[in-house]
């Protein structure tokens, strides 16, 4: 009977073990992939010319925001136009953040045939650009 016992502790213990463990695993794949505790942020300003249209400019957001979709190597995109009371914006107007996993990406991402042809649409219409690359601090 001692011996039925002791069999069932151990046996209750290990069940109880398993469950606690699995309990702690995701429940799909999606929860799985964990984000990278750092990601490159690609960010962006444009001043434009003041011969650009208004139109112009409309055509150039837009090509801008196929690139993630029409390269496949951006993580995430957002943009906006400069509401700055402070005046420090040196003619900026246009400020886009891309998010990449890896420099890899970054870098597969400037020579991409839809990166060249967005900046062959923006050429003509652009005064000035500044770029800024850096890794996330978690």
């Amino acid at each position: 009977m001692l011996k039925q016992f002791q069999f069932f502790a151990i046996f209750l213990c290990l069940s109880l073990l398993a469950i606690a463990l699995l309990s702690r695993l995701p429940e799909t794949a999606e929860e799985n992939r964990e984000a990278p505790a750092q990601v490159l942020r690609h960010v962006v300003l444009f001043q434009f010319k003041d011969s650009a249209t208004a139109a112009q400019i409309r055509e150039i957001e837009t090509a801008f925001c196929r690139l993630p979709s029409s390269t496949g190597l951006i993580r995430d995109f957002e943009w906006g136009t400069n509401v700055s009371p402070e005046g420090l914006d040196h003619g900026h107007t246009h400020c886009f953040i891309l998010t990449f996993n890896s420099e890899a990406d970054r870098d597969s991402y400037l020579p991409h045939p839809d990166h060249k042809a967005f900046g062959e649409l923006l050429g003509p219409c652009l005064e000035q650009v500044t770029v800024v690359d850096y890794w996330t601090k978690p």
